[in-house]
């Protein structure tokens, strides 16, 4: 039997009803077990920390963020076009997502054989693997948030997150303290070696939930675009919609207020004399309150919007940066840290739910590719600058350089950005 569209469309309205319990804990489940696995390999703790002892210059510490911000941008748009034209995405998002996680694996084996006898080596190869799980992250963004688009009705969506977020942060709180046993326990480079091995075991464990989604085929109204055209089309997609255009530039300065997040460790190691058990809890204390904010944030997002809790995350990332300039104890940074975990939170709830606000749903994953690649160059290079910064001037003007660039985007939010509802469809 062929369905018209509107058939089509209350019979996948059915199937989402009839699978959404099942859906909200698959997709939760995936999205704790993945955040066990970051928290493991944090990019705000143990990543830098692990660089640190390989002798990375904080122009390469600074790297890792940009990293790791870039590759889940810059690729993007590349997947949305293809995505769009899918009939169903989870088959898409199990194949690309498997070079999301592997490589921790090869992280592991690069700590473990090569940290002592080449550590400049092991250094390039931990940077190289990580760069390939940033940027099939990059690529498997726009599917997956399309996939949960279609799963998860709009308005459970800031509690579906709110959910996965807590989760994850919970998770992480439990791979904080795993990392913090093997960090106490083992020898460098081992307790690293495991931190990523475990960290590999957390991914794989989130890949086996995402196979219990349900997805209903839905038909695919869009005819098929050769890429060259479809990039030449995404100017005039920012033309049409100056109100999306007008987030991008409040995300492009959020991502500047976030340059410090990667030195936050990095300067309670080399400044307040922190040791390596100190790295675990400040990943303690960041996950922690990303647990607890995350539930908070998910409540103002489904009652007041998501424009609100981007705001109320720059006044957390402006007050961390603070914090840090202001800490001379090791324990001054745990706030800070806590902070940056409430910032995190809100950025996980409702970035890609704001980007959501604003694309119609046949063009999902191009707004969300948009939203990724737009913001590459923002994502690269002001961790980069933060490194230089904090070799140029010290680690104190480049907190307050941060701050600053946060405080912009919260008064950019207030003043420039207005919340919309989801487009029907």
């Amino acid at each position: 039997m062929v369905l018209t569209e509107p058939a089509a469309v209350g019979e996948g309205k059915a199937f989402v009803e009839a699978n959404l319990r099942r859906n909200v804990l698959a997709i939760s489940g995936e999205m704790g077990f993945f955040g066990l696995g970051l928290s493991l390999a944090a990019t705000t703790t143990v990543l830098p920390a692990f660089a640190r002892e390989l002798g990375a210059s904080n122009l390469a510490i600074g790297a890792l963020p940009a990293i790791m911000t870039v590759g889940w941008s810059l690729p993007s748009v590349l997947s949305a076009n293809f995505a769009e034209r899918r009939e169903r995405l989870l088959p898409l998002v199990l194949a690309v997502t498997i070079w999301e996680r592997v490589p921790y694996l090869a992280m592991a084996l690069a700590a473990g054989l090569l940290a002592l006898s080449q550590p400049t080596l092991a250094l390039a190869l931990t940077l190289l693997f990580f760069a390939l799980a940033a940027f099939a992250g990059g690529i498997f963004m726009p599917m997956w948030m399309a996939m949960i688009a279609k799963c998860i009705p709009a308005r459970l969506r800031g509690r579906q997150f709110a959910l996965g977020g807590t989760l994850s942060a919970l998770a992480g709180v439990g791979g904080a303290g795993l990392a913090a046993y093997f960090l106490g326990n083992y020898p460098f480079p081992l307790s690293y070696a495991l931190c990523f091995a475990a960290a590999f075991c957390g991914f794989a464990a989130s890949f086996v939930l995402l196979l219990l989604v349900r997805e209903q085929p839905l038909p695919v109204t869009r005819p098929p675009v050769p890429f060259a055209d479809y990039v030449r089309r995404l100017p005039d997609v920012l033309r049409r919609d100056p109100g999306f255009m007008s987030y991008l530039v409040a995300r492009a300065l959020t991502l500047g207020g976030t340059m410090g997040n990667g030195f936050l460790t990095v300067y309670a190691l080399s400044r307040l004399d922190a040791g390596q058990e100190q790295v675990a809890i400040f990943t303690f204390f960041l996950l922690a309150t990303q647990t607890v904010s995350t539930i908070v944030w998910g409540q103002i997002a489904d009652r007041h919007g998501h424009r609100w809790v981007l705001m109320l995350g720059a006044v957390a990332t402006v007050g961390s940066n603070l914090l840090a300039l202001g800490a001379v104890e090791v324990w001054q940074m745990y706030p800070a840290f806590a902070l940056l975990g409430a910032a995190t939170g809100a950025l996980n709830v409702s970035h890609f739910n704001m980007v959501l606000s604003f694309s119609p749903p046949a063009e999902r994953p191009t707004y969300i590719g948009l939203g990724g690649t737009t913001m590459a160059p923002f994502a690269l290079f002001p961790p980069l600058l933060a490194g230089l910064l904090a070799d140029a001037q010290g680690f104190g003007a480049m907190f307050v350089a941060a701050a600053v660039l946060a405080g912009f985007s919260l008064a950019w939010l207030a003043l420039a950005v207005s919340a919309r509802p989801e487009p029907a469809g």
